[in-house]
């Protein structure tokens, strides 16, 4: 069953603040692989104009997905999560994650469409810090594939 157009639109309240710490962002870029020392060395990333150091730009993705959650978990919705997919992820950013950040993030459904029976979602996750200062914009794109009876 398609879903409800109606949700396009809807937001969802922001997150508690998450707290980026420098051995998530340490491990973070281990993990993908990426030796840049702004990301592991404070005199590194202060040398470039930070405060502390950056994350790598796809770090911010733990943190809007599980807020993306919000909408993925909305009973009202019926998004049936055991058939989604990840479809896409981009970000647009205003400054760098860093150390000592506490973001929270407000999910938007920016759209919804079926397409050869599956359903595709957009979600619009603006993260901002403490201050409310904007840091980036993620946009998720979820699919959730067709029943094998449609």
């Amino acid at each position: 069953m398609a879903l409800d157009q109606s949700f396009v639109g809807r937001t969802y309240p922001p997150t508690d603040p998450y707290e980026v710490g420098r051995e998530k962002i340490r491990e973070f870029a281990e993990a993908i692989g990426d030796p840049n020392p702004a990301y592991t060395d404070a005199d590194a990333a202060k040398a470039l104009g930070y405060p502390d150091v950056i994350a790598p730009p796809t770090f911010v993705f733990a943190i809007t997905f599980k807020a993306a959650g919000l909408v993925i978990e909305d009973p009202q919705l019926g998004l049936d999560y055991s058939r989604v997919v990840h479809g896409d992820q981009k970000f647009a950013y205003t400054r760098p994650v860093r150390s000592g950040d506490r973001l929270a993030v407000t999910s938007t459904i920016e759209a919804i469409k079926t397409m050869a029976g599956n359903d595709i979602i957009d979600i619009r996750g603006e993260v901002h810090d403490e201050t409310g200062a904007h840091v980036v914009t993620a946009f998720t794109k979820l699919v959730a594939r067709r029943t094998e009876e449609a």
